[in-house]
């Protein structure tokens, strides 16, 4: 991005900003079961293509918790006082702004489009039933499946393009609160810093890079029982172009939108051979609305028609007794 780092400055940058991820339950200490509520439909072309569709943000249900987060973080960081106190010259704080706004501008136009999440739920070991509030509004109403994934399976690379994490849950209130407290943190060690154009740059890019994981991994208390995780693809760390081939679209009932069609073989590291959708799974669940015995058993002769006949086994039907 053209961010010319002074090392002291950045660590100090870092610890401030990303400290309470640091301390939190990020994915490299924590490695539960998630699954992911939808179609019988789309567990079939899953299976068929060894594929997992990650979608953009702006087309998912809670968009507007993104919107939220990124603008009022943007706004915030352009009035905020600590900060044109920091600056010490309206010259500086100026240049601080402009930093700042040339990478939201380069992000919005040519990342955002770009940037793809896979929403997940926190699931228990013993739960072959799935969750209720999950079955009615992303697993097909009942009709569908959950597909377990084991998440202690996958292996972790250092500046992967991918970042896994716990979602957090707060009103609009404390969201903003966190904002105006970060932005306090960030003043201050403006502050200690000589004011050059570079160090100014640093700072505006550091607040955009932990803007965009607070929105992403974000959303109103609401929404708390659904104990999501996401899978976020931000393409602008993707240096190398890795994944980018597998940028694409599909046509849904709002039109044509943009998906990341993410190939498991290619999740390789180091020397292996890459994973497998199969390996990845630890079960799939049968929603309540279906999970008749002639329907489990025809999703078991459909992974074997599939060449899938190991997975058979992971077949598990809901026993909630709710229909639509």
């Amino acid at each position: 991005m053209g961010v010319r780092m002074n090392n002291t400055y950045w660590a100090e940058l870092v610890g401030v900003l990303w400290a309470d991820i640091q301390a939190g339950q990020n994915f490299p200490t924590a490695r539960p079961l998630l699954a992911h509520y939808t179609s019988v439909t789309t567990l079939e072309k899953m299976l068929l293509t060894e594929e997992v569709w990650f979608s953009n943000p702006l087309y998912m249900n809670d968009w507007e918790e993104l919107r939220f987060g990124m603008n009022a973080g943007a706004n915030e960081f352009r009035s905020h006082k600590a900060l044109i106190d920091a600056c010490e010259t309206a010259e500086n704080h100026a240049a601080l702004i402009a930093s700042f706004d040339q990478l939201f501008n380069a992000f919005d136009s040519d990342h955002a489009m770009d940037t793809y999440v896979l929403c997940l739920t926190e699931h228990q070991s013993e739960n072959n039933d799935g969750l209720l509030s999950m079955w009615r509004g992303y697993g097909a109403n009942g009709g569908g499946v959950a597909v377990v994934f084991d998440s202690a399976r996958l292996k972790f690379v250092e500046n992967s393009p991918f970042i896994v994490g716990k979602v957090d849950y707060a009103g609009q209130p404390a969201r903003l609160k966190w904002i105006t407290d970060k932005i306090v943190s960030l003043a201050q060690t403006i502050s200690k810093y000589e004011k050059t154009k570079e160090n100014l740059h640093t700072a505006a890019y550091a607040w955009l890079e932990r803007l965009k994981l607070f929105s992403l991994f974000t959303k109103h208390s609401g929404f708390s029982e659904e104990g999501e995780w996401r899978v976020v693809y931000l393409r602008d760390r993707d240096a190398d172009r890795r994944f980018t081939s597998m940028l694409g679209y599909a046509i849904t009932n709002r039109g044509v939108e943009p998906k990341m069609k993410l190939r498991i073989k290619e999740l390789r590291t180091g020397q292996d051979d890459g994973l497998s959708l199969e390996a990845l799974i630890e079960r799939i669940i049968l929603g309540p609305s279906i999970s008749t015995f002639l329907a489990t058993n025809s999703v078991r002769r459909m992974l074997e028609l599939n060449g899938r006949v190991s997975m058979a086994s992971k077949i598990v039907a809901s026993s909630i007794p709710f229909r639509p």
